[in-house]
């Protein structure tokens, strides 16, 4: 078949809601009892001031989606803004975070269908997991995002249920015994420090909130869309987490309500609803899982289509777009047999091989923008070409580096390696940097007034 293009057909709210199903909303349940042990019980707020940190990465997104309204990412920015091989090396990192995400989700299907089916073998629910998550997103792009807000509005529905549930029992004296209460968010000698660490660990929950940048070439006006789609999917899903977490803080005020902090959903929903809830539950956590691997399926498929179309990876292959399907569909299939290895993995090797590339991205993504903006346009003289274009992408910075600090030794060493890998394929597909890795030129947008720049950054969203 002849080589097509992908096609713009995705609107504004299909792609808002397949970053919320990559980010996986009720995630908050599993990570509770320990962000509540290492905030002393105000995990509400640490979510706040995490949602902070990735708004100012989401506004450095919004400032490059603009300039390169392109399915490429943080690949595409670093490689347009400093230098080909340093966004080969981004694209590279960011590359296997985004591969290993699927093979997590499959292993954590595997954990759900296990326990309730023991008697069946383990790999059975990590092929079954990869056979749907590879067929639905072979499908048309708008096919999955329908089905992945099938999803979303799925998990929202149990979200809404579960509050419901907490009001209820708070009214009746349970938990703080009010349904409003500030002390969830500031009391006297709180220990900053447990604050910060704790907003450390809520930052790792919106991981995929940037993934909507992959689906620039899926929509029919990207440089207005997708910049308003990566800051609501961080938004939204932000002020989810805060609702979720402020209720199951409400009911359970003290990190020694919980028996075992690292297992804290199980215990959570047998308390709030008994063994009926528990299986509604359960249900909305599959859905959730599915949503995920739907998502960063499609995402990674679409940054190995770019990297294919530049050439940096077989162009046959890699860039190839069906041309009835208008999908990558090599690269969902490649990315479908990359999944199965889940089935020698267990879970916490898979989810160390994440977060690293996540980082990596997160970090050149605001240091393209001084890049280009600052360096390259000269956009620096006035108060408000400072603050658009150094002031804001140094505090997005500073705000990730926050996480390098806390980024888990394996996650460091494991990812180290990983680039290794890829500086020695770029090495050979440059001849030892003979020639740039990519040549896809890019057309940018026309420059705005510095008036009306302010007015982008601020109001647009």
């Amino acid at each position: 078949m002849e080589n097509a293009t992908l096609k713009r057909s995705l609107a504004l709210w299909q792609i808002v809601l397949m970053g919320i199903g990559y980010m996986t909303p009720m995630v908050v349940f599993d990570t509770f009892g320990i962000a509540s042990e290492l905030t002393d019980g105000h995990v509400p707020l640490a979510y706040i001031i995490a949602l902070v940190g990735m708004l100012l990465t989401a506004v450095s997104y919004k400032k490059m989606i603009q300039v390169f309204p392109t399915a490429g990412s943080a690949y595409t920015y670093t490689q347009k803004t400093m230098n080909a091989h340093l966004g080969f090396v981004v694209g590279w990192s960011a590359l296997m975070d985004y591969l290993f995400l699927p093979m997590v989700n499959a292993l954590i299907f595997q954990i759900y269908l296990h326990s309730l089916f023991p008697s069946l073998p383990e790999w059975i629910w990590v092929v079954g997991f990869v056979a749907i998550t590879t067929t639905l997103n072979l499908r048309s792009v708008n096919f999955t995002a329908n089905f992945n807000t099938f999803l979303v509005l799925f998990q929202i529905i149990i979200l809404i249920l579960f509050i419901s549930v907490a009001i209820k029992g708070l009214l009746s004296g349970e938990g703080t015994g009010t349904i409003f209460s500030l002390q969830l968010f500031y009391e006297k000698g709180l220990d900053i420090s447990s604050l910060v660490a704790g907003a450390t660990l809520m930052c790792f929950s919106y991981l995929g909130f940037d993934a909507v940048a992959m689906l620039s070439e899926e929509t029919p006006n990207p440089k207005k869309t997708i910049p308003r789609a990566i800051f609501l999917t961080a938004l939204i899903g932000g002020i989810m987490f805060t609702i979720t977490a402020y209720f199951i803080q409400s009911v359970f005020p003290s990190p020694s309500d919980f028996k075992n902090p690292e297992a804290s959903s199980p215990e959570i929903v047998l308390y709030m609803g008994g063994v009926f809830f528990q299986m509604v539950f359960l249900a909305g956590g599959l859905a959730g899982v599915i949503a995920s691997g739907i998502s960063s399926h499609a995402s990674v498929s679409r940054l190995l289509y770019v990297m294919g179309r530049d050439n940096i990876l077989p162009k046959k292959v890699f860039g190839y777009v069906h041309s009835n399907l208008r999908t990558p569909v090599l690269n969902i299939l490649i990315v479908g047999l990359v999944s199965l290895s889940a089935i020698f993995f267990d879970l916490g090797t898979a989810t160390s091989f994440i977060n690293f590339g996540a980082l990596i991205a997160f970090t050149f993504v605001n240091l393209s923008v001084i890049a280009h903006f600052v360096f390259r346009k000269k956009k620096y003289k006035t108060t408000k070409e400072f603050f658009n274009y150094i002031l804001m992408p140094l505090l997005g910075a500073a705000a990730i580096a926050i996480l390098w600090l806390n980024l888990e030794k394996n996650s460091f060493i494991v990812g180290i390696g990983w680039a290794a890998i890829g500086f020695v394929y770029l090495l050979y597909i440059t001849k030892f940097f003979k020639f740039n890795p990519g040549k896809i030129e890019f057309k940018e947008m026309d420059e705005l007034e510095p008036s009306s720049q302010i007015d982008i950054d601020v109001k647009s969203i």
